[in-house]
């Protein structure tokens, strides 16, 4: 297979095309940028949608409902369902094509499973290529599914046009102490599993949380939706919202602000990997090595020798 016939696979939505560019993408082969900067001409058609929460929440039995939903109004589908890597072993679970098993032979979705490889806020930029891969093969959304479990949940916001956060009527006496950064992103909540007890104290104590939010009277009030997933209850409420608000992001020109802001984050991202990558060159990180035991022996400081190597890196740079 030739490159431009590859990538014209991926522009039909050639299924084996779009999982191999992706796959490209994960392993970081050489050829992955190439290919990113191909598919960008066909890119910014999906609406991405963030699904996020603690663990238990319900996030892959929420995704499984609202692909089917979006199926009868026959939108194509991609999900991106992320699990945390082990900071021991490297690996991840990768359960959700199990969970998901209901909708994953529909032609007309594609799930990938990927691993969070060590970022904090949930997604890694490798995800974020695999939604840019998703985008050009024609998928109507993108749905991010990926668990609050970071020290900023940024990344998920980042990512997507609409991000929601589920929660859970045990979350009730919680959510005062819940980390800021999990509730500030959401552009709306999903009170899941709401037929259990404490569902209203929950209630009340999310709508206590977001009147203390500063908000003018053209700006976005975050809503709360209840909903059973397990049972298909409050999915149409939820897809409602998401209309909703992407009305709302189009009809006051925020949606391309929001998106210009999410590239320029991006694109600094991109230079500092491309940074980093040349900074530490193999002669650098035998330097680094060399300089540890003086370190540790108080014969140098950490801000001296990093000021050397990045001295060094500079005066490369300059030749």
């Amino acid at each position: 297979m030739t490159p431009e016939n590859f990538i014209e696979r991926i522009f039909i939505n050639d299924k084996r095309a779009v999982a191999r560019a992706i796959s490209i993408i994960e392993s970081g082969n050489s050829n992955s940028t190439e290919i990113l900067k191909e598919l960008h001409k066909k890119i910014g058609r999906a609406y991405r949608i963030g699904i996020t929460g603690p663990p238990g929440a319900g996030k892959s039995t929420l995704t499984n409902q609202l692909t089917k939903y979006f199926r009868k109004q026959n939108k194509k589908v991609g999900v991106i369902a992320v699990d945390p890597t082990s900071p021991f072993t490297g690996g991840a679970l990768l359960g959700d094509r199990v969970r998901m098993s209901e909708v994953g032979s529909d032609s007309g979705v594609f799930i990938r499973s990927m691993a969070t490889r060590g970022s904090l806020g949930g997604l890694s930029k490798k995800t974020i290529d695999a939604a840019d891969v998703l985008d050009a093969a024609g998928y109507d959304f993108i749905i991010f599914e990926t668990v609050g479990v970071g020290q900023s949940e940024l990344d998920v916001a980042r990512a997507a046009d609409t991000t929601i956060v589920v929660l859970v009527p045990e979350s009730g006496d919680s959510i005062q102490a819940m980390k800021a950064g999990l509730m500030e992103i959401a552009d709306f909540f999903v009170l899941n599993k709401s037929d259990r007890p404490g569902s209203e104290s929950a209630l009340v104590a999310l709508k206590t949380i977001l009147m203390l939010r500063d908000h003018t009277e053209k700006s976005w009030l975050p809503n709360i939706i209840k909903a059973v997933a397990s049972e298909n209850s409050g999915t149409k409420e939820i897809a409602d919202e998401i209309e909703r608000h992407h009305n709302y992001l189009e009809q006051n020109g925020l949606l391309k602000e929001k998106r210009e802001s999410n590239y320029k984050v991006r694109i600094k991202e991109i230079v500092e990997h491309l940074l980093k990558n040349e900074l530490w060159k193999e002669k650098r990180a035998e330097s680094l090595e060399a300089s540890l035991a003086k370190v540790v022996e108080g014969e140098t400081s950490p801000y001296q020798i990093a000021e050397t190597l990045f001295n060094d890196f500079k005066s490369t740079i300059q030749q």
